[in-house]
């Protein structure tokens, strides 16, 4: 898939320069800022959810052990 975006001439010589720095194409800089913001966000979110799990329970954790054997099922 393709597509193309517009950018400030400004905009264009910073992702320009940030490819050449790191010795990849500038789509392939798009695709790691991309990718890398949604991994980000979905961090968050998971989180976010963790910490409203450990309110919840009285701010009570469980040995990692524990949550290790729930996924042996």
């Amino acid at each position: 898939m393709a597509f193309s975006i517009r950018l400030t001439e400004e905009e264009k010589m910073l992702a320009e320069s940030y490819a050449r720095l790191h010795s990849i194409s500038l789509a392939e800089a798009f695709k790691r800022a991309l990718f890398g913001q949604i991994e980000d966000e979905y961090d968050i979110t998971v989180a976010n959810e963790a910490y409203g799990e450990y309110v919840r329970n009285g701010k009570k954790s469980r040995p990692i052990s524990e949550l290790w054997k729930e996924l042996d099922l």
